[in-house]
């Protein structure tokens, strides 16, 4: 059955565009950061670097340090204290995906064997604790108190997050309401951090540091919706990817939400035997494409994610125009129309 995806080709090469033009404006500054990550994932154990190297080396664009080096630049700061802080922000997110694939029991990631399939799970568990560890000494070691409040505060709501999806996991009667709960803490507050601490670092006043907190945070639940309609689209599918895994498993996501509102009563039984009761079998996923394309809910939940992109956008109004403003803007594109 062929899958129709509901990015547009055009619209995601000028995204992926935008995302190098932001990569090559902070090159320097990532180049650094690259360094630093080295650095401090070294131990004397040596499975750590081994397992923590093969997940940062597994395909990752770095978008959340890249934030947190282009949001201090566009508050025209000049030093070097962003450079740890964005591995800070790596680190954290590296964690949480050494975390995730073990609670979600995932065997891949971005195409390729997962950490925890190729060193098991205890040992992913326990590096994504060391990159935790390593996440709050680099903290400790800048010396602001604002930065260790917004990057502990948001360590801590990711692990909510991610507590709140197991609670909704399985459950049709999650409202639209509900998983943007999840997501804005799972995954949109490390964005708002990452460029929130950009304004910190730079000094700059209040209004400028929730303006950037404001953009990351929109562009974080664009993201995820994004990443969400991606488990259903054909072109996870053309990149060699399976699709399908949140179906599987039995992740109730917004594509799953609006199908399952807009359903009959034999639709809302089809969804509650195979995601509550996790009853699957042959051709089921099939038919759970056929009913959100249907309902059009892969083009609706993107639709959602341009919603957010619009917020990000103006979140940014209030600063003066600069080639870092025009990639930042740009690559809320990326965000919403990449298709990886």
């Amino acid at each position: 059955m062929a899958v129709v995806t509901p990015l547009d080709p055009k619209r995601r090469k000028a995204g992926t565009d935008a995302l190098e033009a932001l990569v090559e404006l902070v090159a320097t500054d990532l180049a650094a950061v690259n360094d630093i990550i080295v650095r401090r994932m070294h131990s004397d154990v040596e499975m750590i670097p081994q397992l923590a190297g093969y997940i940062v080396a597994s395909g990752g664009k770095r978008l959340r340090p890249v934030l947190t080096l282009a949001a201090a630049r566009l508050c025209g700061y000049q030093g070097d204290r962003h450079q740890p802080l964005a591995a800070c922000v790596e680190f954290i997110h590296t964690a949480t995906l050494l975390h995730d694939d073990v609670v979600d029991e995932s065997d891949l990631r971005r195409g390729q064997p997962s950490a925890n399939a190729v060193f098991g799970n205890k040992a992913s568990v326990l590096v994504g604790d060391f990159l935790f560890s390593r996440a709050f000494q680099v903290m400790v070691e800048d010396g602001s108190l604002d930065v260790l409040r917004i990057l502990s505060n948001a360590s801590a709501v990711i692990s909510e997050g991610e507590v709140l999806q197991l609670i909704t996991a399985n459950d049709t009667t999650t409202s639209e309401e509900a998983y943007l709960e999840v997501i804005r803490a799972k995954t949109a507050e490390l964005f708002a951090a990452a460029c929130r601490i950009g304004a910190v670092v730079a000094d700059r006043p209040a209004v400028e540091e929730e303006a950037l907190r404001g953009y990351g945070l929109n562009l974080g639940i664009a993201f995820q919706l994004v990443d969400d309609v991606l488990d259903y689209s054909a072109v996870q599918a053309r990149l060699g990817k399976t699709i399908g895994d949140d179906f599987r498993e039995g992740k109730i996501t917004l594509p799953v939400v609006l199908a399952f509102r807009r359903g009959d009563d034999e639709e809302r039984a089809f969804w509650r035997r195979t995601l509550e009761d996790i009853d699957q079998r042959d051709g089921d996923l099939e038919h759970a494409l056929a009913l959100m394309q249907r309902h059009n809910t892969l083009r609706d939940s993107v639709e959602r994610a341009r919603h957010y992109g619009a917020v990000a956008r103006d979140a940014l109004g209030l600063f003066p125009a600069s080639p870092i403003k025009r990639a930042l803007l740009d690559v809320i594109d990326f965000v919403v129309d990449r298709d990886f």
